[in-house]
């Protein structure tokens, strides 16, 4: 590796991470994140364990490492906030910057930086990288895998074949069984282009065996942290339900189509990329080609190997998206034909847009929803001046294509952290009722009884925002309620409220109303 090359990576992965944790300390947690917070606060509580516990007891479906790290990060402020829970991700996402600039400033630092804004512009990049995203890190071992493959071979960089199975455990313990298998997929489509079958045939043998070593070894601590029937759950949970699609897309080609979107710009421009290599024939040859070659090879056996399992969801796809940026950028380095010309006008032409595309979408947002505009006045300045400077860029041939592509990053980001993202969390806030309804339970103390909220959905979202352990009564059927007996609370829907009506439960009136995640909620007060 040139030095000068590894200085410019390390500042441009600082850089990025500065970005992706913006505006990160204060925010609530809603949604997905939710669990993994309170996984944290359960092990900041009780010390860390083999597997995260929700309600003082252990949850299947991951394993603990993800959870030790933020636990690690909360330590020092004795409590998890939304920096602690998000900065894996984010270093996992800085993590994958550097090394794609690494993979492909040695041949075009032009290129480099423009897969890495066409990575940045992509919408599931962005979400994921500011939450938890168990995806986002798998996608980092994996991408780190695919480097130190090909620096081996071609940057005269020794082979690191420790390394390499340590992040394979890595990926293991961190998503499970796929974690292992998509970074090892991954390498072996490298192999199998390169036509290096002994490395193949070793590399894959040697990776089965540690998938068999971490399954069992997985298995063992499920066994003896929750005993045989934690162990069932395990195995329906982490392999058997990933498999029959109980959750998620089931439908076969949803990678290769519905998908699309939440991959764009990178997924469409790289099939177009690809298309104008097809196209153009043997006049393109050399080392950079041959690289897009794996890069083709590395996505496509993701998109393949994540099709089998039943459940699909459009993040499980993350670990393709690096090679897709990096194909779709080929034409700012493949400078001769007319197709790659047209692919870069396309490409600078969106760049160009999408600061006055994104000031037309806050104009919208006001007109139709005055209530749920955050941060209005500095989003439309900021929007402004980096639209202005995109159109002053077209002036500059030098340094036009990247200062476009910096303004449109720049620019989406912008309006993600100071409109898109406050909205969302305000609309799917949770935290208000939540702390509201604990109060009453202090003032006044009983059973809490959650009423068809879900031991691991909505009531995972109330049990995140209280400062304590809680251990609530959970019920789904009216019948359920009718044999409660008094002192107790009861936190449960409007709907389901309104359909108690006539009964004793819905005779009582609520105590506290207001909204949670989204719906309106009531909290009764059963003497």
């Amino acid at each position: 590796m040139i030095p000068h090359i590894r200085q410019q990576s390390l500042a441009l992965g600082l850089l990025a991470l500065l970005l992706f944790c913006a505006g990160m300390y204060q925010q609530a947690a809603i949604g997905f994140d939710s669990r993994f917070v309170l996984f944290a606060q359960e092990m900041l509580r009780n010390g860390p364990s083999f597997f995260p516990t929700t309600y003082g007891q252990p949850y299947a479906d991951y394993s603990g490492l993800s959870t030790i790290f933020i636990w690690l990060l909360s330590l020092p402020f004795g409590r998890v906030t939304s920096l602690t829970a998000w900065l894996p991700s984010a270093i996992a996402a800085a993590v994958i910057v550097t090394l794609m600039y690494r993979l492909l400033a040695p041949y075009s630092t032009r290129w480099a930086l423009l897969s890495i804004a066409l990575m940045l512009l992509t919408n599931t990049f962005i979400t994921e990288t500011r939450a938890v995203s168990l995806d986002l890190m798998l996608t980092a071992v994996a991408f780190s895998v695919f480097y130190l493959g090909y620096a081996a071979d071609h940057f005269a960089a020794p082979r690191r074949q420790v390394l390499i199975f340590a992040l394979l455990m890595l990926g293991f313990w961190i998503r499970g069984p796929i974690g292992l298998v998509i970074p090892a997929g991954i390498l072996c489509s490298y192999f199998l282009v390169d036509r290096q079958w002994r490395r193949l045939i070793v590399f894959g043998l040697l990776a089965s065996a540690l998938l068999a070593m971490c399954v069992g070894l997985l298995l063992w601590l499920a066994d003896i942290s929750g005993g045989p029937a934690f162990l069932q759950d395990v195995i329906r949970m982490q392999f058997m339900g990933r498999m029959d699609g109980t959750e998620g897309s089931n439908d076969l080609l949803y990678y290769f189509t519905s998908s699309v979107g939440n991959y764009a710009l990178a997924w469409p421009l790289a099939v177009l990329a690809l298309l104008a290599v097809g196209i153009s024939g043997r006049r393109e040859t050399g080392p950079a080609l041959r690289l897009l070659q794996y890069c083709f090879a590395a996505g496509l056996i993701v998109m393949i190997g994540l099709s089998i399992p039943q459940a699909k969801k459009a993040r499980y796809l993350l670990p393709m998206l690096p090679m897709a940026a990096i194909m779709a950028a080929y034409p700012f380095y493949a400078t001769q034909g007319r197709l790659f010309a047209w692919l870069r006008r396309l490409m600078q032409g969106l760049w160009l847009l999408i600061p006055g595309l994104l000031i037309v979408t806050l104009l919208v947002v006001r007109r139709k929803f005055p209530d749920e505009v955050a941060h209005l006045a500095s989003l439309f300045i900021i929007l402004g001046v980096l639209q202005v400077v995109a159109v002053t860029a077209l002036k500059q041939p030098r340094w036009r294509t990247e200062a476009l592509a910096l303004c449109a990053v720049l620019a989406l980001w912008s309006f993600y952290i100071l409109q898109f993202e406050p909205v969302q969390r305000q609309l799917y806030d949770t935290r208000t009722f939540s702390r509201e309804a604990f109060e009453q339970v202090q003032e006044d103390p009983a059973p809490l009884v959650m009423h068809g909220m879900g031991k691991d959905a909505k009531a995972i979202k109330f049990m995140v925002n209280i400062p304590q352990e809680l251990h609530p009564v959970f019920t789904d059927s009216p019948g359920e309620l009718e044999t409660l007996k008094g002192p107790a609370w009861v936190m449960m829907g409007l709907n389901a409220y309104e359909t108690l009506q006539g009964t004793a439960i819905g005779a009582l009136p609520p105590v506290l109303s207001g909204r949670f995640d989204n719906n309106d909620f009531v909290l009764l007060h059963l003497k």
